[in-house]
């Protein structure tokens, strides 16, 4: 079960899994849905049964929305950017750090990938669910920073993701050092529909196994480095 850890000055967080892990993952959450979500509940609680430290964060729109009950439109890049160099900086000091997220929360994270992997700070990064264009846009691309990537990095995609559908993106040249899995039949959140006969039990653990997979190999690089 997640135990709050608020801190002076910070907003709180929510931390899953022991804090002797061979390393943690910083998770963020999408545009509308806090780090508390169902989702995200199911990534960390079995990250950490598997031996990880997950550390779950709120941007500070979404910290305000707890707080007062009201609707809160994200906050401008800038402002998402520098919360996520932030949590790095308070992470490191307990250890090795991966980031990540889910949609929106992802994304941001694979905006200061480089960064701080060029800086020894992270070790990757994993997108659950890359909002790759806005729904129904399939023209305005955010892919452009992933074509030149150095830092190692997951992306966990639906293929029926209404943000980045397998047949669109497929035909897109992302770096090497991106690996792209796509989850059968699943949507935003990896959820398949009935007639597949696939289960939305099923593509959670097979994306928790590869976050598994993704964090043990960049521990490995890590310490044969």
């Amino acid at each position: 079960m997640a135990m709050l850890s608020p801190s002076p000055g910070s907003a709180p967080r929510l931390v899953d899994g022991p804090s002797a892990a061979p390393a943690t993952l910083l998770l963020a959450h999408g545009a509308g849905a806090p780090m508390d979500s169902p989702f995200l509940q199911v990534i960390a609680e079995e990250l950490a049964q598997r031996g990880w430290r997950v550390i779950r964060f709120e941007f500070p729109y979404m910290a305000r929305r707890r707080s007062t009950g009201k609707q809160q439109a994200p906050d401008r890049q800038p402002l998402l950017l520098d919360t996520w160099r932030q949590q790095v900086q308070r992470a490191t000091t307990e250890g090795p750090v991966l980031i990540g997220g889910k949609s929106m929360g992802g994304r941001m994270a694979s905006l200061v990938a480089d960064e701080l992997f060029a800086a020894g700070s992270v070790l990757g990064c994993v997108c659950l669910g890359y909002p790759f264009h806005p729904p129904g846009k399939p023209d305005q691309l955010r892919t452009a920073h992933l074509a030149a990537m150095a830092a190692p990095c997951l992306i966990l995609q639906g293929e029926r993701d209404s943000f980045g559908r397998r047949g669109e993106i497929e035909m897109e040249a992302l770096s090497p050092a991106i690996e792209i899995v796509w989850i059968p039949d699943g949507d935003h959140s990896f959820k398949p529909t009935k007639r597949s006969g696939l289960s939305e039990a099923a593509n959670l653990a097979l994306a928790i196994d590869l976050c598994d997979r993704f964090m043990t190999s960049c521990c490995r690089d890590r310490s044969d480095g």
